[in-house]
């Protein structure tokens, strides 16, 4: 199978704590060609150190704008069919870059690709059970972002068309580009699998800044909503989207995911430092 290739973006400034186990998750993927460029924003700490290292590792590092600028940058140096953002304290799982691949491949109509993340703590212990559903415009516009950027990729015709982050949004710029594309008429296609692992911690950008959040939700809402509603409409239509939501899991059995998922809450994911993590991540790929 002629599956088509990737290039994985990793923004990063200061982040010698995680950086290495983002990079080792792209470089120990199998049976897809990855090709992964990191964008450093002139980093103080070790992160260059650990970067050098890495032989077949493309980056840069010099001063930006914050993190879409960064994202954006790799996005014009990638070389790959499909192109995603992997951020500096998050890490694939094994067999999540060839998933994604062949869903590509098999769906050649598809220009996002999404696929399921785990939340794990600093450890890579699950900590949270989530899993999402077919693509639904109506709960992305009002319930939120549900879609996890460490999961998804997008086709090349995207970028090339001028499709960029924008740098205006700071905390919710994924949710900003996912409601643009959607907005666009670009088709999406979910990947019922676990693709990659999103650390959960206090330095999480969109934990620190709740208020920036919500008013970048709002302007979101209000650009790509198909009308310009009340407060107490949106509060209204989160609410149906929030139900909206746990049927549609219901339909798909994805509920029954989430609970077996529920179940290994505490586990370790960590499938580069050791077995334990190994054999969790397969447990995983079989939910």
């Amino acid at each position: 199978m002629n599956t088509p290739s990737l290039s994985v973006i990793t923004p990063s400034c200061n982040s010698a704590e995680f950086i290495e186990d983002a990079i080792l998750s792209v470089s120990r993927q199998e049976s897809v060609s990855t090709e992964h460029i990191v964008i450093d924003g002139a980093s103080t700490d070790r992160t260059l150190e650990i970067v050098k290292r890495h032989a077949r590792l493309q980056w840069t590092s010099e001063s930006d704008r914050g993190q879409s600028d960064a994202i954006n940058k790799g996005f014009l140096k990638a070389a790959g069919d499909l192109v995603g953002w992997l951020n500096a304290d998050d890490y694939y799982l094994p067999g999540g870059l060839e998933a994604i691949a062949r869903a590509a491949h098999e769906h050649p109509e598809a220009d996002v690709i999404h696929g399921d993340c785990v939340f794990v703590d600093s450890a890579g212990k699950i900590v949270r059970s989530k899993v999402e559903h077919d693509f639904d415009r109506a709960v992305l516009m009002y319930f939120g972002c549900y879609i996890p950027s460490t999961s998804t990729f997008f086709r090349r015709r995207i970028i090339d068309a001028g499709f960029l982050l924008d740098c205006d949004y700071r905390v919710c710029m994924d949710f900003e580009y996912f409601a643009r594309l959607a907005h666009a008429g670009f088709n999406f296609h979910y990947v019922p699998r676990f693709i990659a692992a999103f650390r959960w911690h206090g330095t999480n950008v969109s934990l620190k800044q709740l208020g920036r959040r919500a008013e970048e939700r709002r302007l979101v809402q209000r650009r790509f909503g198909k009308e310009a509603y009340s407060e107490s409409t949106l509060d209204f239509l989160a609410r149906l989207c929030r139900a909206k939501r746990v049927l549609r899991k219901a339909v798909s059995g994805n509920i029954a995911r989430e609970l077996r998922l529920r179940r290994m809450i505490g586990q370790d994911t960590d499938w580069l430092a050791g077995r334990a993590g190994l054999q969790t991540c397969q447990v995983l790929a079989s939910l």
